[in-house]
């Protein structure tokens, strides 16, 4: 596995470096894991709201550096981060006044702009699980996601933006 300062010397690293910081400055806690030979930062935290209906959402943002980004790559990664999180999140199953939230996060600085539009598109829902897929360009600076307010899920489409605005921009 990488150490910190390798990731640090590429812009992809450093980007990660910053996702990291921007977590843990909110509360997060987070880690490094291993997922089949590429580190993969982990950050998670929970809140409960009345205004959601009094449910607890459990909030995901799982990075990659990839060597390149294409549609099937971010889907793939889309589908691994929820598994991840509905086989790690605890408690009670989803949709029993809780609910799964996840920003699947892959930084390359080679991004098929397919990739950025799936991103863009819309929110990907499953029972109680919400992902909003992010592709970094990190030759261009670039985050691409959706962000607006889904039919499904639409209670939470603020928490959502308020959190992908913290987390994944200002660098």
């Amino acid at each position: 596995m990488d150490t910190d300062a390798q990731r640090q010397q590429s812009a992809p690293g450093a980007y990660l470096a910053f996702v990291q910081s921007r977590l843990t400055a909110d509360g997060c806690t987070t880690r490094w894991e291993d997922w089949a030979g590429v580190p993969v930062l982990v950050g998670r935290r929970a809140e409960f709201r009345m205004r959601w209906m009094a449910t607890k959402l459990h909030l995901f943002t799982v990075a990659a550096a990839v060597p390149e980004i294409t549609v099937p790559a971010i889907s793939a990664f889309t589908d691994q981060v929820m598994r991840y999180a509905k086989d790690t999140k605890g408690g009670l199953p989803v949709g029993f006044q809780n609910g799964i939230g996840a920003f699947p996060l892959l930084v390359s600085d080679r991004v098929d702009p397919a990739a950025v539009r799936w991103a863009e598109e819309q929110q990907r829902v499953k029972f109680a699980c919400m992902t909003r897929p992010v592709v970094v360009d990190s030759s261009r600076q670039y985050v691409g996601m959706y962000r607006g307010k889904p039919v499904l899920g639409r209670v939470y489409a603020s928490y959502f933006n308020e959190k992908a605005a913290l987390y994944f921009h200002g660098r």
